[in-house]
Formats: structure tokens, C-alpha cells, sequence
């Protein structure tokens, strides 16, 4: 009895000293694994946010982009780490809800190995093509490439990569055939566009912003209920006849698994807030992207809610990831 009453009160000091860390939450710098290389889209989704969430937790991230296959090794890091809080992820769609379905043998289910904190930000699809090309709207792209199958090219970070599969929704809800052509990154992809190399990207606004404003890109369509603040005069995809050609790449932060529920949401009202303020909303508006913020639950449903979308888009369109 004395053994058991011992044991009892040394689980009772620990439940309390845990609680008390937690109410203490963040008392040191928090490491934001990103699972990509630097200078990505990553990169510039959590730059425009962190200082104003920094601000409001009083403690910096420290960022340590821990890139390969296609964020598995960063992710998996992340996993493994303790649930404490001073480790977080920031992921894009593949990390949570898409490379489950590609890899087959990714080794963890990301809806159980991590506790969902918030979105931060979506970058909808932005179906852009080389301006000498001679359409001018979604449709006539539509057109264009039934006339002639097989002729038009698009290019995309990778393969598997959200503007991979953007093209291969598109290809199947409109009824094409195009052909892919992968890249080793954004960069690569904008400069074979630009050259007429690939006459299609797929991706969100910001590699091609400012070449869109220069008159060397067009913008055909967003993918995304409503146009974005940066291109108001380009129409949506639901606009443009495809009301079911939603698609994009958003990034949220996700904690380890059994994390302390006063954490997640401590960090899911400071990055709400802190999306809130107007510089932050100006720099998104800049970047062509949207405001998350969900609550905790809200945003696992969203979880669950896309891991069941982007199985059947994967399933059906046979892209696997090697």
C-alpha cells in the first residue's frame, strides 16, 4: 500500500509539473521544422507571419528546413520529437494529407502522429501560361488542347508536387492530354516558361508575380472559390465552367502527437490573431494567398475531410511517387 500510495503521488507532482510548463508555454525558442530547402514557398508563407506571431508568443522560432522526399524526413523528424511544443512542424498539403497516398512506404499516418494546430496560409492555383500562346481564357486553353493532344507542355517543381497534380485534375475534368514535364524546383520551372520551353505552370502566384504584371505570363483561372485580391480581374475556375478544379497548396503547423491541449491552443489563438493584423493581411494579399486560422478541431476535419479528396484525385490519377 505504501508503494502504491508513493507511486500515486509521484504521478500526481508529475501531472502538475506538466500542467505548470504548459501555463509557462513558451519559455525558451521554438524550433519550426520546415521539411523543405530554404527559399521556398514555405520559406515565404511562414516569414510573413512568424514576426508577428513571435511578438505575441515573446519567444523566436528558429527555422531548420529539413528537406527530402518530398518532406517525409522532415515530417518523420517532427513525429519522433517530444511532445513539449518547443518542436513544431510547418508543412504543406503533401506532408499532411497527400504523400500518404503516393508513398508506399511512407512509414507513419500524418492524421495519427501529429496534433493539428492551425492553417496559416492557402496559395490557390494559378493556371498560367507563356503570353505569346494564343488563348487567353481557361476555355480556349480547354480548346486549344483537344484540337491538339499531346502538344502542350507543363511544367512542375516534381513529380507528385501539388502543380503536378493540379494538371493532372485538370487533364481529367476537362478532358485532355498534356504532357508533364518535371523540374528540380520552382525556379527552373518559371525560367522554361518564360523561354516558351513549357508553355503551362500550375501554381500559386508568387514565383510568377511579377512577370504576370510585366505582360510576359498570363493568368487563365484561379482554383479557389473566390479570385484573389492580387489578380482581381482573373476569374475563378468555377467561373471559368469547372466548379469542381479546386485546388492549391496550403501550410499549417502541426505538433507532435499527445501534446499538451493548452499548448495546441496557445498557438492556435496567437497565429489566429497575429493573422489578423493588417500588415500580416497586406503581405498576403501581396503573395496571392489566404488567411487561415481554424480552431484545432476545425482544422483536423479539414484534415480528414482532404486526406478523403486527395486519395480519390490521387487513385485516379495513377501518380505515384518514386
Amino acid at each position: 500500500m505504501k508503494r502504491l500510495l508513493q507511486t500515486l503521488a509521484l504521478a500526481v507532482a508529475a501531472a502538475c509539473s506538466a500542467a505548470a510548463d504548459a501555463q509557462n508555454y513558451p519559455a525558451k525558442p521554438i524550433r519550426m521544422v520546415i521539411p523543405y530547402a530554404a527559399g521556398g514557398s514555405g520559406d515565404f508563407s511562414f516569414r510573413a507571419v512568424s514576426q508577428a506571431i513571435e511578438a505575441r508568443l515573446g519567444q523566436r522560432f528558429v527555422v531548420d528546413n529539413r528537406a527530402g522526399a518530398s518532406g517525409n524526413i522532415g515530417a518523420a523528424d517532427v513525429a519522433r520529437a517530444a511532445p513539449d511544443g518547443y518542436t513544431l512542424l510547418y508543412g504543406a498539403t503533401n506532408n499532411f494529407v497527400a504523400n500518404q497516398f503516393l508513398y508506399k512506404n511512407m512509414g507513419f499516418d500524418p492524421l495519427q502522429v501529429f496534433t493539428p494546430v492551425t492553417m496559416v496560409s492557402n496559395a490557390p492555383t494559378v493556371f498560367i501560361v507563356n503570353a505569346s500562346l494564343p488563348f487567353k481564357t481557361l476555355q480556349e486553353l480547354v480548346a486549344y488542347a483537344k484540337a491538339n493532344p499531346g502538344k502542350l507542355n507543363y511544367g512542375s517543381p516534381g513529380m507528385a508536387t501539388p502543380p503536378h497534380l493540379a494538371g493532372e485534375l485538370l487533364s481529367r475534368q476537362a478532358g485532355i492530354s498534356m504532357v508533364h514535364v518535371p523540374f528540380k524546383g520552382a525556379g527552373p520551372v518559371v525560367q522554361a516558361l518564360l523561354a516558351n520551353d513549357i508553355q503551362m505552370y500550375f501554381t500559386a502566384i508568387t514565383p510568377a508575380a511579377g512577370h504576370i504584371k510585366s505582360g510576359k505570363l498570363r493568368a487563365l483561372a484561379v482554383a479557389s472559390p473566390v479570385r484573389l485580391e492580387a489578380i482581381p480581374d482573373v476569374p475563378t475556375t468555377a467561373e471559368a465552367g469547372y466548379p469542381e478544379l479546386l485546388t492549391g497548396n496550403w501550410w499549417a503547423v502541426a505538433a507532435p502527437r499527445d501534446t499538451d491541449p493548452y499548448i495546441v491552443e496557445r498557438l492556435a489563438s496567437e497565429i489566429r490573431r497575429a493573422l489578423a493584423e493588417p500588415s500580416v493581411k497586406q503581405r498576403f494579399v501581396e503573395l496571392g494567398m489566404v488567411a487561415g486560422g481554424q480552431s484545432p478541431a476545425e482544422f483536423r476535419q479539414f484534415l480528414q475531410a482532404e486526406a478523403v479528396r486527395w486519395k480519390k484525385i490521387i487513385e485516379a490519377t495513377g501518380v505515384v511517387a518514386e
